[in-house]
């Protein structure tokens, strides 16, 4: 039992211990001097605008779509998602002693960064079927985390009068979900991309997830690292522990099992978005909170996503 245990343990290890070596190095590289903030924004601009479109196109238009529609997988991470945005939402203000820092405890207990880190795993675990799994889950939810946290920010920061059309219009806009849209009707109307387009994407996508790694490492700070608060504690236990709990509790209930399940895990346990932050600071909100929460979930994320992939591999649920 010893024997199998440590197995199991060192499968869901060697599928997180990769992203985290490139988490590590932005890290270090970033205290070296050897990258700075301008080489992190330019690159993370490079992946979200061309290298992750380009890498979740080929994907969609390459992949088997018998394993890209189970319904069970959509319905348990939308039943998570609004669940953990309802639980957070009732006790945010038991850690915020600022109503203006509740929405940025709401969406940091919420929203993944389902497109960098939970796509990584889930590339990790089971390759081009793991993106291929993950990729219409990924693609619903980016549409949701945006509405749901245009409003959050927007109820707590007193800003009622803003409109959602422009961050709908900005929805339609996304280069993610357009990628991800045009790959699958590639996929569906049966049509062969030349040799030397998805030769040039494969090129291409090798080279977006572990820069986009580094780049979040980069940006975590050691300093954010060293500062906690009853607001972050709380939204990292929201993320990384409720959030998978939830998510494969209700898919265990619908029947889910194997490669289907362990997704639904990786993508429900992946720390808070990096995106966040982003909203955070252009909406005049408490940013370093913003930023303590995504850099202690991204960190606690090595040993929660672990354990957790583990615990489903001893129970054999994967």
């Amino acid at each position: 039992m010893l024997a199998n245990a440590l197995h199991t343990f060192l499968f869901a290890f060697q599928i997180t211990a990769p992203v985290f070596v490139m988490l590590f190095l932005g890290l270090w590289l970033k205290s070296r001097n050897m990258i700075n903030d301008g080489f992190i924004k330019t690159s993370s601009q490079l992946v979200y605008s061309l290298g992750l479109p380009v890498m979740l196109f080929i994907t969609c238009a390459t992949a088997d779509t018998s394993h890209a529609t189970d319904w069970n997988l959509l319905i348990a991470f939308a039943a998570m998602t609004g669940l953990v945005f309802i639980g957070s939402f009732f006790t945010a203000q038991w850690h915020c002693s600022d109503k203006r820092d509740e929405g940025v405890f709401i969406q940091g207990a919420f929203r993944g960064n389902l497109v960098i880190l939970g796509l990584a795993f889930c590339a990790n675990a089971y390759g081009e079927k793991g993106l291929a799994l993950a990729s219409l889950p990924v693609a619903m939810t980016v549409i949701v985390y945006n509405v749901l946290s245009v409003y959050v920010l927007n109820r707590s920061l007193h800003q009622g009068g803003a409109s959602l059309k422009p961050t709908l219009i900005g929805i339609a806009k996304n280069p993610l979900i357009i990628a991800i849209t045009l790959g699958f009707l590639v996929n569906v109307c049966k049509l062969t991309l030349p040799g030397v387009v998805l030769d040039s994407g494969k090129y291409l996508s090798q080279m977006v997830l572990p820069l986009a790694l580094i780049c979040i490492g980069g940006s975590l700070g050691a300093t954010r690292l060293t500062q906690i608060d009853s607001a972050t504690l709380s939204a990292c236990v929201w993320k990384l522990i409720l959030s998978p709990l939830v998510a494969c509790a209700i898919a265990i209930a619908l029947g889910l099992r194997g490669d289907t399940l362990a997704i639904l895990f990786l993508l429900a346990a992946s720390p808070s978005a990096t995106i966040s932050f982003v909203m955070v600071q252009a909406m005049n909100g408490n940013a370093p909170l913003a930023a303590r929460i995504v850099a202690h979930t991204t960190i606690w994320s090595l040993f929660s996503v672990t354990i957790g992939l583990w615990l489903l591999e001893l129970m054999q649920l994967t």
